[in-house]
């Protein structure tokens, strides 16, 4: 009797998909054409020389260069097959499912709870519901034990790296499906980084992550699948070892092992 073949496992689902994205300041074009998929809980790393178009080309994932004039997108991106830019969409409501942490730690200047519990307030959480929210995502921004005693004394007093963990659990008060993080790590110390790229590894299993990083050794540990940009064009997308190990671009090659950018 043969043994019947273990099954493959199912490819990933597609969470984010951009398709011939283009986008302009003005007259300058800073986006060529970006075709790129991005997997359901996976973190997708985008690296490239700076200047390369990677912030820019995150933040068309939550249309925040909509506030910038005379910016503008060519192209389609869709969440779950549906078109972000459509007709319909309202961009504070996106920004809702799809949240974002900043490069510099942006607390506001109030109490660490109220920090967490501001935007499930202005959606409408009922008081009693607060203490339960702010402490499940204090702990799945690894950040409760350390500030679980003062909850109400000031989050602009906290560490760099326990603010952008702070700002990791705000996002995440506000149930986003998706997390864009453009460099969070680029102002701390190895130790709190080394928090930060926990803290990804076990967000994936519940949000679809995209982080822009200039860190090589944080896209090879944090990330599983990567992007390669430059000059505003996508050159290489592929799994993140494929990339370190065996890229098909020479400009790939070049960039990662540091002969520019």
């Amino acid at each position: 009797m043969i043994a019947a073949r273990p099954e493959e496992p199912a490819a990933p689902t597609t969470k984010i998909r951009t398709s011939g994205v283009s986008f302009y300041y003005d007259a300058f074009r800073a986006l060529h054409d970006i075709s790129l998929d991005m997997p359901a809980n996976q973190v997708t790393a985008l690296i490239g020389p700076s200047g390369c178009g990677k912030s820019t080309f995150i933040r068309c994932l939550n249309r925040m260069n909509d506030l910038i004039e005379g910016a503008r997108m060519e192209g389609t991106i869709t969440i779950d097959g549906r078109d972000i830019y459509g007709p319909g969409v309202d961009p504070v409501d996106l920004r809702k499912e799809v949240g974002m942490v900043f490069q510099k730690a942006n607390p506001f200047p109030l109490s660490i709870f109220d920090n967490v519990a501001y935007g499930p307030r202005i959606h409408g959480a009922r008081r009693s519901e607060l203490d339960g929210i702010v402490e499940r995502c204090l702990r799945s921004a690894a950040l409760w034990e350390e500030v679980k005693d003062k909850l109400h004394s000031g989050a602009l007093a906290l560490s760099g790296g326990q603010q952008q963990r702070l700002c990791i659990a705000r996002t995440m008060a506000v149930d986003p499906k998706i997390i864009l993080m453009d460099e969070p790590c680029s102002a701390l110390d190895p130790i709190a980084t080394s928090r930060i790229e926990d803290l990804i590894f076990e967000l994936k299993q519940e949000f679809t992550i995209v982080i822009v990083t200039h860190n090589m050794q944080q896209a090879q540990r944090a990330s599983d699948r990567t992007a390669f940009l430059m000059m505003g064009e996508l050159v290489e997308v592929d799994a993140t070892a494929n990339i370190f190990l065996s890229p098909t671009e020479k400009r790939t090659e070049d960039y990662i092992s540091g002969r520019f950018g």
